[in-house]
């Protein structure tokens, strides 16, 4: 026991260390009561094992705590060592076996410990030495065999002691260990073993009720004034118990005796004790026709002429004759005849004498039908009768004439299916009447025409199918209706004409399948609660008349469970008119469609009820709770909502309960629950919140909040997740740093991985940018731009040195020999300056860039750089200024990487150093010089005036035309067309 108390003891410093972190408005295993403010708490059904981990997050204000229908087995010491503030602790219903003497030490402020239904075997003598302040004790139903005489000593407070349903036999050890108990006023120890009343102590004063029905006593065995302060005694169910047991006991402080179903002579009794017949149950006594005449003529005997009560229930009354109660005392109050075999009673004239009697019931008998008696006695004190829970089928007309002053008479729990249109007339005095639970099938204005006084009138359950014009004419009273449970179809037009004074309409599980606003709109005046949950309502269309447009004092409308397939539709402004309604009960109708309008009116709602009414995911309108600001409590579950927005949910600002469990909502809105500044309780279980970064906030204030109560926080799981919960699932990923953490490794990952495939795919578009930035950067354009009118050279040759050759040999020769200015790179650049620079020099200190295209100039790249710095300025500056002479013939496939260039020569014609292919090389090398030399003089401008532009023109068409003229008949130097001389 040792080993398990240390375990436990270590489970409970973990929990509590983790709870201590959190301090959440939400607890493991219980619920608060809203509004209790941290005192009263309902820890029901739940798995925990102990008590402990039941109450390990409970606050130590808590006062009141039930922990039932659970499965504790035992409460060991200390488990209550920080309650000390309880006052009502209840553990009914669980499987205790164990408690420890040291329990509960510590409740000095307890008054109420429930620990019935449990399999307690036995209590240590000093367990309620440490509540002393205990009034109410319950033990009912364990299996306590003994009582130590020392149990309840310390308990001088104690009012009420239950032992009902043990196994106790010793009734002196019992009383033993009641005896100083000095305010204790009623002792239950019914159903248990007892066989004998037998002890040695005395019972205290103050005890007035003793119950010890269903034991084994065949004898009382008692001292005579062991009775002598007891008022209601009860004996019940002792089978072998005789009026001997009695002879000899001090009775007279008897108020109720009830000695049902024992084995006593009640006339016997009454000779040889002084127990006051008029405080005597005689039911259950197994009386007869013949007894029953003996026991009046006993009690006439007594000086007292009159009782007030007569109950005789369970007996075997079979037939009342007027001589059966004629000596009886006079019956003031009531007379109960319940549960006998009476068949029939006539009219009552076994009651010939007993014409002051005020209350008559004739429950639970055999009774088939009420005849007429418009020709009998009258008994005119006679204001409730009761035939509940007969077999009455008819009730003919007249049937209480006799009766003419009832103010309650009770129908109902019969079979009736004939009402006499005339059965009740004479009663104008009625007040409440209920046919409820029979068989009628029509009624009619003649039935109540009689009913002048009548308040409340209920026919729930019965066969009715129409309500007739003018059924309720007479009943200008009456204030409850109920039709509920009925077959009605149809309301006639006038059906509720006369109810003035209306002010409850039960006409709920019948057949209506529309609500008819003319015919209830009539009991505008007065009507406050009308309830039509279960019937076939619905509708196909969006633009109906509201029905409750004149219903302005309605304060409760049910319209919830519409059969078979719910309301479905509910139309636009449909609850018009109703600005009095407070609660509103919408469930289990399956509503598609909720319009932003449909509630506008309520704006003094408290209670909305809309649970089960999904057919799928619901996505509620922004606004449609726009004008609920006096709603207190909102149900909406299992409604398939999937968000919990502030267009929806923002202006409740009176809500203090939502119910939002089984919803399809992955998170939760925190600053929305914050601007609900009246919220207090909160239900998001079987919601699949999702346990990821979004809902990071969500859980931060679930587990620091102490306003709103969110129910089983720590019983939420991660959906999808096993062994999961949403309270602790990680968010350090989730915070500000981690997230720059992230996006910076995700942003380096990308780069890496496409550096390669970049490098491969666009090297020399980024190098060539590189250049150009660096170059942008350090002016260098903008100086060159500034002179750019004062050219160094008239042309930059970009070649490779592979062709040094020919540039030296065949170029240079033929250009500066015609007095070109040429920028060659081995011998122009300036020795010790950047390469780029030198280039970019080059370049836009050349009016002309000529770029001598080879293979090996396509496999150099200082010579694309140079190309596309050409090209540069080419496209994007807008200046000709770039030559392509092609030395030898390159297929288009070769050129497809070098993007720049195509471009060129699909915009630009290009020239073409002749092969040996050609017949006459001596002449096509002197018009490709003369060509190059044209092209080198012409302007870099593309802004010349219209005649400057036609002028070149004509020279530049009549020149070719003398070159084709020279090489017309050459062979063709090149075979893809994108090479053609021009």
């Amino acid at each position: 026991m040792a080993r398990y108390r240390n375990q436990a003891l270590i489970s409970v410093t973990i929990i509590i260390s983790v709870f201590q972190l959190s301090m959440s408005y939400s607890f493991m295993n219980c619920i608060e009561t809203a509004g209790s403010n941290n005192t009263t708490f309902t820890c029901t059904r739940r798995l925990a094992q102990t008590i402990v981990d039941i109450l390990v997050d409970i606050p130590d204000s808590a006062t009141n705590v039930s922990i039932s229908y659970c499965t504790l087995v035992s409460i060991d010491s200390g488990r209550f060592s920080n309650r000390s503030q309880l006052k009502v602790l209840l553990l009914n219903n669980n499987h205790i076996k164990h408690i420890h003497k040291e329990a509960f030490a510590k409740l000095h402020y307890l008054h109420t410990l429930n620990l019935s239904s449990n399999d307690i075997v036995y209590l240590d003598s000093s367990i309620f030495q440490g509540v002393q302040n205990l009034s109410t004790l319950l033990l009912a139903n364990n299996r306590l065999t003994n009582i130590s005489s020392e149990l309840f000593s310390s308990l001088s407070k104690l009012e009420i002691l239950d032992l009902r349903k043990n196994q106790l036999k010793d009734f002196s050890a019992v009383v033993n260990s009641i005896s100083n108990l000095k305010v204790l006023k009623k002792l239950d120890i019914s159903s248990n073993r007892l066989i004998t009343l037998l002890h040695s102590a005395n019972l205290p004063q103050s005890l007035s009720h003793v119950y010890l029905g269903n034991n084994e006593l065949t004898t009382l065995e008692c001292r005579n004034d062991f009775l002598s302060n007891v008022k209601v005694l009860d004996l019940s169910h002792n089978r072998g118990l005789s009026a001997q047991a009695f002879f000899g006991l001090n009775l007279s402080s008897l108020t109720y005796l009830r000695l049902q179903f024992t084995n006593i002579s009640i006339i016997t009794l009454l000779n040889h004790t002084n127990v006051s017949p008029w405080h005597v149950d005689f039911s259950g006594l197994g009386l007869t026709e013949p007894q029953m005449i003996s026991l009046c003529k006993q009690l006439s005997y007594y000086p007292n002429k009159h009782i007030k009560k007569m109950i005789l229930q369970n007996n075997e009354l079979k037939d009342l004759k007027i001589l059966t109660l004629s000596d009886c005392p006079t019956i003031t109050d009531i007379l109960d005849l319940s549960i006998n075999q009476l068949k029939t009673i006539g009219c009552f004239q076994f009651l010939e004498r007993q014409k002051h009697l005020a209350r008559l019931r004739i429950e639970h008998n055999h009774f088939s039908e009420l005849l007429s008696c418009n020709n009998g006695k009258k008994f005119l004190h006679l204001k409730e009768l009761s035939y509940r829970y007969n077999r009455i089928l008819k009730v003919n007309s007249f049937a209480f004439s006799h009766t003419p002053n009832l103010t309650t008479l009770q129908l109902n729990i019969n079979i009736i299916a004939y009402l006499d249109r005339k059965a009740l007339t004479g009663l104008k005095d009625l007040i409440t009447l209920r046919l409820d639970n029979n068989l009628l099938s029509d009624i009619y204005n003649e039935s109540f025409e009689d009913l002048q006084s009548l308040r409340t009138l209920n026919l729930r359950n019965n066969q009715i199918s129409v309500i007739f014009n003018n059924t309720f004419y007479s009943l200008s009273q009456l204030s409850i209706l109920d039709l509920g449970g009925n077959k009605i179809t149809q309301l006639m037009p006038l059906a509720f004409v006369g109810l003035d004074s209306l002010n409850n309409l039960y006409l709920d599980r019948n057949r209506l399948a529309k609500i008819d606003g003319q015919l209830i709109g009539s009991l505008h005046r007065t009507l406050y609660v009308l309830d039509l949950h279960g019937n076939v309502i619905h509708y196909n269309k969006e633009h109906v008349h509201s029905p409750f447009v004149n219903l302005t004092k309605l304060t409760d409308l049910k319209l919830d469970r519409q059969m078979p397939y719910g309301i479905n539709l509910l139309p636009h402004a449909f609850f018009r008119g109703l600005t009095s309604l407070k609660s509103l009960y919408l469930s289990n109708n399956h509503i598609s469609f909720l319009s932003t309008d449909t509630f506008d009116d309520l704006t003094n709602l408290k209670f909305l009820t809309l649970d089960d009414s999904c057919v799928g995911i619901t996505q509620l309108k922004p606004g449609v709770f726009k004008n609920l600001r006096k709603l207190e409590i909102l149900m909406v579950e299992n409604m398939g909502i999937d968000s919990f927005s502030k267009e929806v949910f923002g202006n409740l600002t009176g809500l203090k309960v939502l119910h939002l469990n089984h919803n399809a909502m992955q998170t939760l809105d925190v600053d929305l629950l914050k601007n609900l500044t009246n919220l207090q309780y909160l239900d998001v279980r079987n919601t699949p919140l999702s346990c990821n970064c979004p809902n990071s906030e969500l859980q931060n204030w679930a587990k620091t909040n102490q306003r709103v109560q969110l129910i089983y926080l720590y019983n939420l799981t991660c959906p999808g997740v096993n062994n999961s919960n949403f309270y602790n699932f990680q968010t350090n990923v989730c915070s500000d740093i981690a997230v720059y953490c992230f996006a910076s490794t995700y942003v380096v990952t990308l780069l890496l991985t496409l550096m390669p495939l970049l490098y491969v795919k666009l090297y020399w578009k980024f190098k060539y940018g590189y250049y150009v930035f660096r170059s942008w950067f350090g002016e260098q354009w903008r100086r060159i731009r500034e002179e750019e009118e004062k050219c160094t050279y008239d042309a930059f040759i970009s070649y490779n040195s592979a062709d040094l050759e020919w540039v030296m040999e065949e170029l240079l020769p033929n250009l500066e020999g015609s007095g070109f200015r040429v920028c060659l790179h081995h011998r122009d650049f300036e020795p010790g300056r950047n390469i780029v620079d030198n280039i970019v020099a080059a370049v836009y200190n050349s009016r002309k860039t000529v770029c001598v295209v080879s293979q090996n100039f396509l496999r150099s790249e200082w010579c694309s750089l140079e190309i596309q710095l050409a090209s540069y300025r080419l496209f994007d500056e807008m200046q000709d200024v770039l030559l392509l002479v092609f030395l030898e013939s390159i297929h288009e496939r070769q050129l497809s990487a070098y993007h720049r260039m195509r471009k060129v020569m699909l915009k630009k014609t290009y020239l073409q150093w002749p092969g040996l292919k050609c017949t006459d090389p001596a002449k096509a090398k002197g018009l490709f010089w003369k060509q190059l030399k044209r092209a080198l003089r012409s302007s870099n401008c593309r802004g010349q005036d219209e005649e400057q532009m036609e002028e070149n023109v004509q020279k530049e068409q009549h020149a070719r035309a003398e070159e084709r003229e020279h090489i017309k008949n050459q062979p063709q130097m090149v075979d893809d067309p994108y090479y053609l001389m021009p």
